[in-house]
């Protein structure tokens, strides 16, 4: 393990001054820069600044990189739509995971670079969906050419290896023989997120399912099943990272930075990695808890990334919140993730249900809980209190990033 810094860590520096969303649907058949900016606009108006505030911006994956609808806009056209004059600005696909966006913003602000950065994510998957335009992410976009593929895929994409929820599969496989993992178990996590999404006005399903709706879905890629992969849709989530001498400005409690996790200390590999049960996100958890006196005990909700019902098991883990293998029992039956149970799990439905916003919905729900502003699905802690720790995780197999949020000060 690193030593901890001696020297408090620069994104403490930042909070999260303001946030931001867009409608979310499975089809809305808007642009993604109309939906970019419905999002940005309504982060800067809860940040109670202007455009003219707004000195940097950043995004993730940058330069509409991917399949059809995964990209959203890239910050030339965003800066360009929004008329923003910028000190820095920031995009960029390789990096600890979706909130690497937010990590760089943090340290710009840290830095100095900006004082007020506007980081978004934005996706239109459900509208290429629906057109037929959204790939596996081995897809070869048509044509009758014979595509040449690197990388691991030259050797999963001959079996059929072609979705992320193949790759991810064989993890749930592994945690099978390993660990005993039970379908029982894993389904607690999209039981537990489609109750949450119930609450959640912007929510993708809302129905009621039961642990036999969820046996009965039909089984995509063994062990994972229909209701274990994410939800694709439209929509656009937007934050405003500013230095934390602007928080007694707010009206509202600022949202604190106190740690991130960005290592990689294994393999950079979805195949590959030294221990198939814990991915990369066993490494950017460890980096975080590093940098922190708070514990895993200290955490009042947790927002851990749910592309794949699998991958919230692996977080559980890998964050501390249980021992390693420990994860299915320690959902088994659901109290435990309950919004009113130990550790209050994607209170806003996650991706499973809430929609695939790919890990910044999870972000926004941090500072909503923390802000004490969840309305019906807001969560109350021993004692009547609101939460005060929140612990969020993006990503997937060899991409990790996690972020320890706390409540300032109002």
């Amino acid at each position: 393990m690193s030593a901890r810094p001696t020297e408090e860590p620069l994104e403490r520096r930042a909070i999260i001054s303001g946030i931001g969303q867009s409608d979310v649907g499975r089809r809305l058949g808007r642009s993604e820069l109309e939906l970019t900016v419905d999002a940005a606009l309504a982060a800067i108006a809860d940040a109670g600044l202007t455009r003219d505030d707004i000195d940097g911006i950043s995004t993730y994956p940058g330069m509409g990189a991917g399949t059809p609808g995964f990209g959203g806009p890239p910050t030339p056209e965003v800066q360009d739509a929004l008329g923003l004059s910028l000190n820095w600005h920031d995009g960029g696909g390789e990096g600890p995971a979706q909130m690497r966006a937010v990590m760089a913003a943090a340290l710009a602000v840290a830095a100095g670079l900006a004082r007020h950065v506007l980081v978004y994510r934005t996706v239109t998957e459900g509208s290429a969906q629906g057109t037929g335009g959204r790939q596996p992410m081995g897809g070869t976009g048509g044509g009758g050419s014979v595509p040449r593929f690197g990388s691991f895929m030259q050797w999963s994409l001959p079996y059929g290896a072609v979705s992320a929820a193949n790759w991810i599969a064989m993890v749930g496989q592994r945690r099978v023989h390993e660990f005993g993992l039970t379908r029982e178990q894993l389904g607690q996590i999209a039981i537990n997120g489609r109750r949450n999404a119930a609450l959640n006005p912007k929510a993708v399903y809302t129905d009621p399912m039961s642990m036999d709706d969820y046996l009965a879905a039909r089984i995509i890629t063994t062990p994972l099943c229909l209701f274990d992969c994410d939800a694709p849709c439209d929509g656009s989530t937007a934050v405003i990272v500013s230095h934390r001498d602007v928080a007694g400005d707010l009206d509202h409690p600022a949202v604190q930075i106190n740690a991130l996790g960005t290592a990689l200390r294994g393999r950079p590999s979805w195949d590959q990695f030294d221990d198939m049960t814990t991915m990369a996100a066993r490494d950017a958890a460890a980096s975080m808890w590093e940098r922190t006196d708070l514990t895993p005990a200290d955490v009042d909700t947790a927002q851990l990334y749910d592309g794949f019902s699998v991958l919230t098991i692996v977080w559980l883990e890998a964050m501390g919140f249980c021992g390693r293998g420990e994860s299915g029992p320690f959902i088994e039956g659901g109290a435990n993730i309950a919004r009113d149970g130990v550790l209050p799990l994607n209170t806003a439905g996650g991706q499973l249900s809430g929609g695939r916003l790919h890990g910044f919905s999870l972000i926004h729900e941090a500072c909503v809980q923390l802000r004490g502003e969840g309305g019906p699905r807001q969560v109350v802690r021993p004692g009547g209190r609101n939460p005060e720790v929140a612990a969020v995780a993006n990503g997937g197999g060899p991409i990790a990033g996690t972020m320890l949020l706390t409540r300032g000060i109002r």
